[in-house]
């Protein structure tokens, strides 16, 4: 074979790897498990789910079209009072954090700090939900539901890779049906349309359980499904992150429970055991037998607001240089490109920057 045409045979090749793996960099999704907290996770302990997707962003809360480069996507989730909407997107870092940029992102904050920048972020770009969308109280949600979640809990991140042909159809689907709300906290609520998302990505997989969720969706159980099935399908890639609260607003918030073991665990289980113990009897047993899984592996890598683009590009968290200042607010360089500031994580949260991502451990084994 003459040089020439062995160099362009090798220069194809190299074109093709280099295209191949840029695909299956940007190929992210994940499915956001996020901590119950304050009196309505103290009444129901199950937690919120959400998903976040790299390829679409959201043009409005309410309409969804392609990421252009450099957007690092969008979250989509089901909530109940935002003006009738079934579902709403939000920008990743203003829903982790209420600003539109990772360096703007304090390291602390307090109760008018929080509301400040929720407010300012909704006067700025959430006024196309309506004047009737109320902020949101102590018992019902509103607007504040969508911006500044990492101040309210954690939220762990289980990524998973998607085909960009996967995700225009889930972004057609959701701009072409009507997003109207009919929420139900038993049988239709943020678990169970995730659930919805989540078998257009995996068919079949993710159904209500009997045990130990009393045919309930939960964001537990879809985790731990997830878990399950990337087990036995290693092209899912799955990888499990932390995103951790940001300290000062709020007490930590809690871990998320099944409904067995939300039952158990509350003051619930006297009335029901009063009421009938044979009952209450099977619920403690379904919590000891199923209702105590864990998914969390045992060291997830932490993502700070300067480490998020490692949910977007599938790439690993790369040490950074230690930061000059320590002022407790992340301020990544201009020069520094790529989906990592470890040492910014360090200054937030006060977390060891990690020279890149553990083996993630599976605690079933």
């Amino acid at each position: 074979m003459p040089p020439s045409w062995s160099r362009k045979i090798v220069f194809a090749l190299t074109l093709l790897a280099i295209f191949v793996f840029c695909s299956r960099a940007q190929a992210q999704a994940a499915l956001l498990m996020e901590e119950p907290y304050g009196f309505f996770g103290t009444l129901n302990p199950t937690g919120h789910t959400a998903i976040y997707f790299s390829r679409i962003c959201a043009e409005t809360p309410v309409k969804l079209r392609r990421c252009e480069p450099g957007e690092l996507g969008s979250v989509i989730a089901k909530y109940q009072g935002i003006g009738g909407y079934d579902w709403v997107a939000m920008p990743l870092i203003p829903y982790l954090y209420s600003v539109n940029d990772a360096s703007e992102v304090p390291g602390h904050v307090n109760r008018e700090t929080v509301l400040n920048l929720r407010w300012q972020y909704h006067e700025q770009h959430l006024g196309v939900l309506g004047a009737h969308v109320f902020e949101g109280n102590i018992v019902h949600g509103g607007w504040n539901q969508l911006i500044g979640v990492s101040y309210e809990r954690r939220i762990y991140a289980f990524r998973f890779a998607t085909t960009e042909a996967q995700d225009e159809e889930m972004m057609d689907r959701l701009n072409d049906t009507k997003n109207r709300s009919d929420f139900n906290l038993l049988y239709n609520n943020c678990a169970d349309f995730a659930r919805s998302l989540m078998n257009s990505y995996f068919p079949h997989t993710f159904k209500r359980t009997i045990f130990p969720d009393a045919g309930m969706t939960t964001p537990r159980a879809m985790a731990f499904k997830l878990e399950r099935y990337a087990k036995k399908h290693p092209g899912t890639e799955l990888t499990v992150f932390e995103i951790p609260q940001v300290p000062g607003y709020r007490r930590h918030s809690h871990p998320n429970k099944s409904v067995a073991a939300s039952l158990i665990t509350t003051g619930y289980a006297v009335p029901i055991a009063l009421i009938n113990p044979y009952l209450a009897g099977g619920i403690f047993i379904d919590y000891l037998v199923r209702g105590r899984y864990s998914n969390i592996p045992r060291h997830p890598e932490i993502l700070g607001p300067a480490d998020l683009s490692a949910l977007a590009s599938g790439v690993e968290v790369v040490q950074a240089p230690p930061a000059a200042s320590q002022t407790g607010t992340a301020q990544p360089s201009p020069a520094q490109s790529g989906p990592a500031v470890s040492a910014a994580r360090s200054a937030l949260f006060g977390a060891p920057a990690n020279p890149g991502l553990k083996e993630i451990v599976d605690p079933h084994e």
